[in-house]
């Protein structure tokens, strides 16, 4: 039997792939007509083909049942946020002017994992406007300490 987290990726990807599916815009039409929902729901996992297990199909049809299939994307973020959740992980954005170093995601992820008492798993992103330093955002927390954001405050100031 495989291990929750292989179960919850295997059904975080399949959310993924069926989320990006309504995003089409040819499906997009067809999820806006006025097909019946069998199949609606038929056409959709031809579409996604083998990226969908059976429970993923069975999820696909009771959607198409109620109507639902647009509200997918809404059910893929859910999801993410729930997982993390229940992993006890909190998504934190580490925004760079310049790629870092494991050595400096290392501390960055210790620090985070300390200040959020729970894992992290970080998103590192360029950012090149950043100029020097590093922006950290962790759910409605942000960690400035770009030199961008220095030049900005000091404006605030300098201006009040």
């Amino acid at each position: 039997m495989p291990s929750n987290t292989k179960v919850l990726e295997r059904w975080q990807d399949m959310l993924a792939f069926a989320a990006e599916v309504t995003k089409n815009e040819q499906m997009a039409e067809l999820l806006s007509g006025a097909l019946a929902p069998e199949t609606l729901a038929e056409s959709f996992i031809a579409v996604c083909g083998e990226q969908l297990d059976e429970n993923g199909q069975n999820l696909i049809r009771v959607m198409a049942e109620n109507g639902r299939l647009n509200a997918l994307p809404d059910v893929l973020e859910q999801f993410i946020h729930l997982r993390a959740v229940s992993e006890a992980t909190a998504e934190v954005d580490v925004i760079s002017a310049a790629a870092l170093s494991e050595q400096q995601l290392a501390k960055i992820s210790a620090a985070m994992e300390k200040r959020l008492s729970r894992k992290v798993k970080l998103n590192c992103k360029i950012d090149k406007s950043v100029m020097a330093g590093v922006i950290i955002r962790a759910g409605d927390m942000v960690i400035d300490g770009s030199v961008r954001g220095r030049l900005e405050r000091l404006a605030d100031v300098l201006q009040s």
